[in-house]
């Protein structure tokens, strides 16, 4: 459980995340808030929840997107327990 520091801040980056308008601005915040390397893993994050998603094996998530069988078994949990992904998912694809 997060300490209510923690919970404040998460809920701020999420008040600045709903405060973007446009696609343009949420990329340069991305270049802004993230390093290469974690855009990379996060788009990749999201590719391995769309590959499940449509049926894809793990084997299959690995050849095509690189993502560890570590990663793509804990997307599937999320998808299967969570609500994130699912939301995002359903509303963008």
């Amino acid at each position: 459980m997060r300490d209510k520091t923690e919970e404040q801040k998460v809920l701020e980056l999420a008040e600045a995340f709903l405060s973007l308008e446009t696609t343009d601005e949420c990329i340069a915040f991305f270049e802004d808030l993230f390093s290469p390397n974690e855009t990379r893993s996060f788009c990749q994050r999201l590719e391995v929840a769309k590959l499940l998603k449509s049926g894809e094996t793990f084997t299959e998530i690995e050849k095509k997107t690189g993502a560890s069988s570590a990663t793509t078994a804990r997307i599937s949990r999320c998808l299967s327990k969570g609500n994130g992904y699912k939301t995002v998912l359903s509303r963008t694809h």
